[in-house]
């Protein structure tokens, strides 16, 4: 198991500002005119620290780039309505402004959806996709005969979407007992759950507007369907799958996803719904295997 980096060995915050917002990113390693950056994008309630053991090792072959998606993290947290669209906006414009040439994009979770998003709809600064444990529903989810009505799951949902009930929940899952007793739920290997991880989850959610961004999940609206995103990808598609995931059926999902890309490659480890920080030896030397193999 990688140990936990101290804060000194991660790479140093820099800001980009974007629609008049404070961007957090970090840079890593040195460019390669033969090979292509990474960029490493986290799930919800996460940021670029999620990424730290994964840049520490990557950096010595490629140069790494992390951000945090607006509304998380180190980045602004303005009262905006939150979406894929947003955010994948967000990265094509980081790519072209920052980075400047075709890149990897990396997503964990919602990462991977909106990673996904970019390379599908901007196949010009997509030099290949990683996904891991990637969010988004396909569109059959969508079509299939909706389950008999839940009264009371109806109530919660209508419940959160006014401010008082939602702001209480917010107050109540960014405690550090309950992100702990979430993590163990989707982590399989509870040693990789540390103090350091807890704080940088928790951190960014004592920022002013962190519970409206927490809101807007329920308001936000669906964006493009997996499945439509795939019929327009163009490049090479890496899948990661920690098949421990309680949040997911990791084979029947990685299934529709081959049959919409087939020429994907794919790998099941056993780990949860990040198995970027859960086993970052393992996702790091596929990564680099498969990024290397690009040509």
């Amino acid at each position: 198991m990688t140990a936990t980096l101290p804060a000194a060995h991660r790479a140093p915050s820099q800001y980009w500002t974007w629609r008049d917002q404070s961007i957090h990113y970090v840079v890593a390693g040195e460019p390669h005119p033969s090979r292509p950056p990474l960029l490493l994008v986290h799930g919800f309630g996460a940021s670029t620290d999620h990424w730290r053991k994964n840049i520490q090792s990557l950096q010595a072959d490629f140069q790494v780039w992390a951000i945090d998606l607006l509304g998380f993290g180190r980045s602004a947290k303005p009262d905006w309505e939150y979406s894929g669209s947003l955010w994948q906006a967000q990265l094509y414009d980081f790519i072209t402004e920052n980075i400047g040439r075709p890149t990897v994009l990396a997503g964990n979770s919602l990462g991977g959806y909106t990673s996904l998003c970019v390379a599908a709809n901007h196949a010009d600064m997509a030099a290949g996709l990683v996904l891991l444990n990637s969010a988004g529903p396909f569109s059959d989810a969508a079509t299939a005969a909706p389950p008999r009505p839940n009264p009371v799951a109806k109530l919660v949902q209508s419940l959160m979407l006014q401010p008082l009930p939602s702001w209480l929940l917010f107050q109540y899952v960014r405690q550090p007992a309950i992100i702990r007793r979430t993590l163990e739920q989707v982590y399989l290997d509870k040693s990789v759950i540390t103090d350091e991880l807890i704080e940088d989850i928790r951190r960014p959610s004592c920022d002013p507007g962190a519970a409206r961004v927490f809101a807007s999940v329920f308001k936000s609206r669906q964006g493009e369907r997996v499945d439509e995103l795939l019929q327009k990808l163009t490049c090479p598609l890496l899948m990661l799958w920690g098949e421990g995931d309680p949040w997911m059926n990791c084979r029947d999902k990685g299934a529709k996803f081959r049959e919409y890309y087939p020429s994907l490659t794919e790998h099941y480890l056993q780990a949860g719904h990040c198995p970027h920080d859960e086993v970052p030896d393992q996702v790091n030397g596929l990564l680099r295997e498969w990024v290397l193999g690009l040509g």
